[in-house]
């Protein structure tokens, strides 16, 4: 996710890095030296009548602006969704660790209230991991034990087996009369939408936008782009190409930018920062316990993964 702040209006128009200009760039350029290549053979398409009235376009334009801001739409419908849940994350995870801490009634029970936390920590890194399709043994061979470890290896959803675990830990507290029958239900309340979370990341994560939909809006801005030069060369002569490029960036940026949203838990620079977001969970939780967070790193100097 980029985090940078916002320079003045005018420096703002010669921003690079953080937009989608450097990636489409190719693009534009062929369609500037296209254009340049219809203005230069300018008087032989006038003479055999191959240029298009200016008015088709503007009404296209029209309809396929709107597509575009529906598609825009539904892409930031899907980031944000992700974004809420991972923000009910958090302080789902922080009701838990609290009542590890404040519903136990022994006060011997720093190791097993230490399991609970570093469960807590090892589920949403698993669940991070998941939805990136990344390895989660590193930050799972940090917080939880070698046999547990090794039996997470071979499981496709490791965050709902954790949170089986999570939900044993509960019961074997209750058998040990250490919560009672309200607390345990106190438990699972939250236990229960921690596994909705899981749910509806993996709703997000599974379900893409259609792909029939994503194809016809994709050729649909090119072809308008490449034919757009043959509606305005008659009357915009050599400023042709810097106009046509103007309008395509607009109409191509708005679909980049969509397919960046569309799914909001990649790599890419404009999607959830996971990661610094699992690190501040960790973070929280462990201050929670009494314990010394742990010292978080940006990624470089204007997005955070």
């Amino acid at each position: 996710m980029i985090i940078k702040k916002k320079n003045n209006w005018f420096k703002m128009l010669f921003e690079w890095k953080g937009s989608v200009l450097p990636q489409l760039l190719p693009r534009l350029l062929l369609l500037f030296f296209f254009t340049l290549l219809i203005v230069y053979f300018k008087s032989f398409l006038l003479e055999n009548n191959l240029h298009i009235n200016p008015a088709i376009f503007t009404l296209f334009g029209i309809a396929l602006a709107i597509f575009l801001g529906f598609r825009n739409n539904v892409s930031y419908d899907r980031f944000w969704e992700g974004r809420k849940l991972w923000g009910a994350l958090l302080n789902d995870t922080r009701s838990l660790a609290r009542q590890s801490i404040t519903l136990i009634n022994t006060k011997d029970n720093k190791a097993e209230r230490q399991k609970f936390i570093n469960l807590l920590i090892a589920f949403v890194y698993a669940l991070k991991h998941q939805l990136r399709k990344t390895d989660t043994d590193a930050d799972l061979k940090r917080l939880l034990s070698e046999d547990f470890t090794e039996q997470l290896k071979e499981v496709n959803f490791k965050p709902i087996i954790i949170l089986r675990e999570l939900g044993l830990w509960v019961k074997n507290a209750k058998a040990d009369g250490k919560i009672d029958s309200m607390a345990q239900l106190s438990f699972e309340e939250n236990l229960n939408k921690l596994s909705d979370i899981v749910g509806g990341c993996e709703r997000i994560a599974s379900t893409p936008i259609p792909y029939t939909y994503s194809v016809l809006l994709h050729r649909t801005v090119y072809i308008y782009c490449f034919i757009l030069p043959f509606g305005f060369v008659e009357t915009l002569g050599w400023i042709t190409p810097f106009v046509i490029v103007f309008i395509a960036y607009t109409f191509v940026a708005l679909e980049a930018i969509a397919d960046e949203l569309e799914d909001p838990f990649g790599l890419q620079p404009n999607d959830l920062a996971l990661n610094t977001m699992s690190q501040m969970i960790e973070n929280t939780l462990l201050e929670i316990n009494d314990q010394k967070p742990i010292e978080t790193k940006v990624s470089n100097d204007y997005y955070i993964t």
